[in-house]
């Protein structure tokens, strides 16, 4: 069982911790005014349901594999620009300017489709969530509920370390952590 803590606020959650037995869930003083006892807890189990499935864990690792595979490859084409630019140049001692600005380039250009793949995968861990939460209320209604009641409210921002996290959405619908709420809402209606 995580801890559960309160946050001054607009209306928000959220879960944070490395492992199960060390994860908080928190919720905002806003969202405790703005929603009714059952929403608030649909909302908890969503929170719930992010820690049951390790979501902080597996966010973290993905983040980590994208920015390897953004670091690596970036350099290993930078090293065959460079040295296609360079080819005999028997002088050469080190990387050169295509080196230099062909990892640039590729470390920003492949930067921002490391960030799309991470933020789809965070927006499937939305709706596992969303179903998580059901399934531990027993009941979908509870969570569609919540889910149309943020729909109309402003949803607060979260603490920067952890908004990853949060039920706010990103800019862009490809950058964006969090589907839409209507297709969350959809994808609850869908299940048996």
């Amino acid at each position: 069982m995580p801890e559960v803590g309160i946050f001054e606020g607009d209306p928000n959650a959220f879960a944070t911790g490395a492992f199960k037995n060390s994860a908080l869930v928190a919720v905002s003083t806003g969202l405790l005014q703005g929603m009714t006892h059952e929403e608030i807890e649909a909302v908890i189990g969503h929170e719930v349901a992010h820690v049951a499935n390790g979501d902080m864990v597996t966010m973290t690792l993905i983040q980590g594999v994208m920015n390897t595979f953004v670091v690596f490859l970036s350099r290993v084409i930078g090293y065959a620009v460079d040295s296609f630019l360079r080819k005999g140049d028997s002088q050469s001692s080190g990387p050169g300017i295509g080196y230099m600005i062909t990892t640039i380039v590729l470390d920003i250009v492949l930067g921002f489709a490391a960030a799309i793949v991470v933020a789809w995968f965070s927006r499937h861990r939305e709706f596992r969530a969303d179903a998580g939460a059901a399934q531990l209320m027993n009941r979908k209604q509870p969570m569609i509920n919540a889910l149309a009641r943020l729909g109309g409210m402003h949803p607060g921002e979260l603490p920067k370390s952890v908004a990853a996290f949060g039920i706010a959405g990103g800019i862009g619908k490809l950058f964006s952590t969090h589907p839409p709420i209507e297709e969350r809402i959809a994808a609850l209606q869908a299940q048996s």
